[in-house]
């Protein structure tokens, strides 16, 4: 046979030309229908399926992975997180090299556009956003199947969100929104829509487009999910009768055991907005048979805390706040709901008690324990501060108002105060040492192999062991804090003598920004420091140190006027700040009026009372009395700024401004012509008729600018003074600092 096909030479010529034309068109360029079979077929089982199940199975290990908290509003795509992929990194940085295969070798197959897009996928999940938006671009600018470039193109809209960049992600919605999408496309689009305007706070239009992805969902868990989502929108946004509905859905689209929990929470909460009395009434069975479900062991504090928050919206606050106890109790260690809960009793204490030094103390828990990331930690932070400054000043009143008292007892009276003081600590100091011995006993007792955990549990909450417990240990930080201030880890850290401790209550007081007062045992008159002052001092017998206790305390009493001058000032610039404090953060008119007038009957000659009268006509007029403080201001200081304020210019016409500019014009044609007495006895005349026009800062201006011709330097320094204190929004004010640092100088060139 192999003779009969050499004596045809023109068949095994044809033959070879087969051959060799099959090898040639299978290049990666070739557009022959052989070799794009045989590269379609390579690419899509060699590399592009390989690669697309790698990055599938990543992402379903992250998502099964998640940590979600409940607490808040949960994201409708889970967030890039550079932290959980460490796990799949090998998976997806394997699935890149699989992808990259195919633009390598496989030119011209039609899964040319997929691998791209695998590529940009894997990218954002390794939170490589540059590259995954730029694989993203590539793919829409130089694809040839429409369904690929809308694919990369809701992927480029992801990557915009997750850099931040709203702007882009937006331009390429509204570009996408006009095009004719298919299926899968459709629901990616709606979802990465949805979560884009969700990371924006506009909840309203998030979860309407949400509402429209559902009907194109498949019943699992990751459905489940996002109606879970869209009933929280709808609470945020004030709709909960939409919520409970949502929260049904959640139910019956196949959920995990911790989402129908929190469902069901959730609805309950949202039938306390509606209103829905017999639901509300089913409620209390329902908390009892889900407290006894053994399933539920390490969710007893949401439990509780839901229960807590039914008390709070029916108005029973002391009610709820036993309940919210209750949840800091049954939480344990796991310490993800507390935060939330100190949260919430921080905000009873706060609106509706009144209590400001409560209040302090659960936001300052709230604070340490909340994660930075979480929606309230700003809102938190904020108030917060307000607190903090609020139980400065209270602190510094009584402190400062104690060691004044102390001051004027004599020798006896206060020896005798002080041995009680110190009496009370030992006491105090005492017992608790003895609670931390029995704690220690009992925790240790026959159980020296037990984990800490394990032997923590075995006790009451109130006696559990601190440095097991992250909430315990966080509140004994701030109440150490409170009566010591930031003192250095060191031996010896109560000498008094150190320089970190040098600071007292008292002599420096939390409004000049040094050690705060004591504000944990209200019942002393006043925090002392009962330390003794020599540091590495031998041993002393106990009236020795006793006597080194007092000689400390009596040094921080002012007994001379000096010292009394400045711990009155101290009180005067709390009053001041705590009366602001009220009217304008805490919004308490009331209690603005009170402060305000025991500042003005203290401290008559106050440098702050043309600001103090124009807060107590506010303060009087929201809460709609009638007061002369408005009248005062305009009669004692009727060429302030806040005499403007006060409203008595506040009708202004344009015709009143016409006056005013020609009257300007007058007088500063006097000014002009050199005539300065006459110009300066109009300015002083006119001020007062200026108030509340544009020009008013003008002629206060042209009115200093005579007084340094016509009067002494001292006068004209003055006059600067003043137009920096009634005018500190006023345009001209640099050219009047300008003026005051010229004043300054020439005054020194003379001394």
């Amino acid at each position: 046979m192999s003779r009969c096909f050499f004596n045809h030479p023109f068949l095994f010529l044809a033959v070879f030309v087969l051959l060799a034309d099959g090898l040639v068109s299978c290049s990666q360029y070739s557009t022959k229908p052989i070799s794009k079979g045989y590269h379609n077929l390579t690419a899509h089982y060699n590399a592009y399926v390989i690669a697309r199940d790698q990055i599938n199975e990543a992402e379903q290990i992250l998502f099964k992975a998640r940590q979600e908290n409940y607490n808040q509003v949960l994201p409708i795509l889970l967030p890039v997180d550079s932290n959980s992929i460490s796990a799949v990194k090998p998976q997806i940085d394997d699935a890149i090299k699989k992808a990259s295969l195919i633009p390598e070798r496989h030119q011209n197959s039609k899964w040319l556009d997929d691998a791209y897009n695998l590529i940009g996928r894997a990218r954002l999940l390794k939170q490589d956003l540059p590259n995954a938006i730029e694989v993203f671009k590539y793919v829409n600018t130089k694809g040839t199947n429409e369904n690929d470039k809308h694919t990369a193109l809701v992927g480029l809209m992801r990557a915009y969100i997750e850099a931040s960049d709203y702007t882009n992600a937006l331009n390429v919605a509204e570009y996408l929104r006009n095009q004719p999408l298919n299926k899968v496309n459709t629901r990616d689009f709606y979802l990465t829509k949805a979560y884009l305007h969700e990371r924006q706070g506009e909840y309203a239009t998030s979860v309407g487009i949400l509402e429209a992805t559902f009907p194109v969902l498949k019943k699992g868990e990751a459905t489940a999910r996002l109606h879970l989502i869209a009933g929280q929108l709808y609470d945020v946004i004030g709709q909960p009768a939409k919520a409970v509905d949502q929260y049904r859905q959640v139910l019956q689209s196949r959920p995990t055991y911790d989402q129908s929990f929190y469902a069901n929470l959730y609805a309950i909460q949202s039938n306390g907005l509606t209103g829905d009395q017999k639901r509300l009434a089913q409620s209390n069975e329902t908390f009892e048979r889900m407290l006894k479900d053994r399933k539920n062991e390490d969710l007893k504090d949401k439990i509780y805390f839901t229960m807590g928050l039914l008390e709070a919206r029916s108005g029973r606050v002391d009610k709820a706040i036993q309940l919210y106890t209750q949840s800091i109790q049954a939480a344990g260690s796991n310490t993800t709901q507390v935060p939330y809960t100190y949260l919430e009793i921080g905000k009873l204490y706060y609106e509706k008690k009144g209590n400001y030094d409560r209040a302090k103390v659960y936001y300052d828990s709230a604070l340490a324990l909340m994660p930075k990331q979480s929606l309230d930690y700003a809102t938190l932070a904020a108030r917060k501060k307000t607190l903090d400054e609020f139980v400065q000043y209270k602190s510094t009143i009584r402190t400062e108002d104690s060691l004044l008292h102390l001051a004027q007892l004599d020798s006896a009276a206060l020896n005798k105060l002080l041995d009680k003081v110190i009496d009370q600590r030992e006491k105090e100091d005492k017992a608790q040492a003895d609670l931390a011995k029995q704690i220690v006993d009992r925790a240790t007792n026959g159980n020296t192999s037990v984990v800490p955990g394990a032997t923590n549990s075995n006790l009451q909450p109130a006696e559990r062991w601190a440095l097991y417990n992250p909430v315990t240990l966080s509140q004994g930080r701030q109440e150490f804090t409170t009566r010591w201030g930031n003192r250095t880890l060191e031996d010896n850290w109560r000498r008094s003598n150190k320089e970190a401790s040098a600071s007292v209550a008292g002599l420096n007081s939390p409004v000049s920004g040094n050690s705060p007062a004591n504000s944990i045992n209200p019942n002393l008159p006043v925090q002392l420091s009962d330390t003794p002052p020599v540091a590495g001092a031998g041993p002393t017998s106990p009236a020795q140190a006793r006597m080194a206790q007092k000689t400390v305390m009596k040094s921080q009493i002012p007994f001379t006027k000096e010292a009394q001058a400045a711990s009155n000032q101290r009180i005067e610039n709390a009053l001041y700040r705590l009366g602001k404090l009220y009217k304008l953060q805490l919004n308490q008119p009331t209690d603005a009026i009170t402060t305000f007038e025991q500042l003005l009957t203290r401290y008559p000659n106050t440098l702050q009372k043309p600001e103090v009268y124009y807060l107590l006509h506010l303060s009087n007029e929201q809460l709609g009395k009638a007061s002369p403080w408005k009248d005062k201001l305009l009669a004692e200081f009727p060429n302030t700024s806040y005499a403007r304020l006060s409203g008595r210019s506040a009708g202004q016409t344009t015709d009143a401004e016409a006056q005013a500019l020609k009257k300007y014009t007058a007088i500063y044609e006097l000014y002009k012509a050199n005539n300065n007495t006459e110009a300066l006895a109009q300015a002083e005349n006119a001020l007062r008729t200026f108030a509340g026009t544009q020009l008013e800062d003008k002629l206060a201006l042209l009115r200093v600018m005579l007084v340094g011709k016509m009067q002494t330097v001292d006068a004209y320094r003055q006059a600067l003074n003043e137009f920096v204190r009634d005018y500190p929004a006023s345009q001209l004010l640099p050219r009047v600092k300008e003026m005051q640092t010229a004043a300054e100088q020439a005054t020194a060139k003379r001394k």
